[in-house]
């Protein structure tokens, strides 16, 4: 871990709704509030080249680890996984930080739940910015019109399976977690420290089933009669994505009253990993103007 980072962050716990979530806190404690929300399989961890470029540039950075991740608390059940619950814990957390607007950053299903607060809570989201993750709402329609996506999309409906994911996904020290990072980035994105962190975070009692149930509970999704985006949006792509089809980004762009997207190449669906630097200028120029 960079000097940089060390001096900028602190691990908390707060009090949301009715559960605890762990998350680093970074920057002047009344700088603007910028949310960065992780994916799976990260935690907060995912955003370690991120926080302090934000937190120098003079943002109140908050990284939570979501719930059913690493430290944070792990409710039972596929329900407790609902997007409108984990928009719900994004609101639950800025109030309990004490703010009311802020901005918000999110990758892969970290950007989905960033889309959907975004919709659901257009009063208090200043900003939105999305790291190669598509609108809950553009995305089945999508995926119906484009088998190609459909293909890429397979394995969510092998991680609706009861129990035999977590045995596969577990076996041999959570291999095919780790070669999943490893395959389908860029090679030396991840350090041996790197991996040996996510295998810390995955291990954590009932952390990969409560993982798992962010997917079991898509058949939940709730109906949203206008998923229009108001805040002034940024999506950030890397066009080597392996899972996400850049048709995607357009569809999502296309509900937003006002939005543009910044395309990276030779980058793939962990851009953030891979192009720290091109991130992090895109994300600093768009949350400062």
């Amino acid at each position: 871990m960079s000097l940089a980072l060390e001096l900028h962050q602190k691990s908390i716990r707060r009090r949301v709704g009715n559960l605890t979530l762990h998350m680093i806190e970074a920057g002047p404690e009344d700088g603007p509030l910028v949310i960065l929300l992780h994916g799976f399989p990260e935690f907060w961890w995912g955003w370690r080249f991120q926080i302090a470029p934000l937190a120098q540039a003079g943002f109140r950075v908050v990284v939570p680890d979501q719930r059913g991740y690493n430290l944070s608390d792990k409710p039972k059940g596929r329900r407790a996984y609902g997007l409108d619950i984990l928009a719900k814990d994004v609101i639950g957390l800025v109030d309990a930080v004490g703010r009311r607007t802020f901005a918000l950053v999110g990758h892969d299903w970290g950007g989905l739940v960033a889309w959907w607060t975004a919709s659901r809570y257009p009063d208090r989201v200043a900003k939105l910015a999305i790291l190669n993750a598509p609108h809950p709402s553009v995305a089945g329609s999508y995926l119906r019109r484009h088998p190609s996506q459909m293909f890429r999309s397979f394995y969510v409906g092998f991680f609706q399976i009861p129990r035999l994911p977590e045995a596969m996904l577990s076996a041999d020290d959570y291999r095919s977690l780790k070669d999943a990072l490893l395959r389908t980035s860029r090679p030396g994105t991840f350090s041996e420290e790197d991996i040996a962190r996510y295998e810390q975070a995955w291990s954590q009692p009932g952390a990969l089933t409560a993982m798992l149930n962010w997917y079991r509970a898509l058949p939940f999704k709730p109906d949203m009669s206008d998923p229009g985006i108001a805040p002034p949006t940024r999506v950030i792509w890397g066009v080597k994505d392996q899972f996400l089809e850049q048709g995607l980004a357009e569809a999502s762009l296309a509900l937003c009253r006002s939005g543009d997207v910044v395309w990276i190449d030779n980058a793939s669906h962990g851009v953030q990993h891979e192009k720290p630097e091109r991130v992090n200028a895109a994300l600093v120029e768009f949350l400062s103007v």
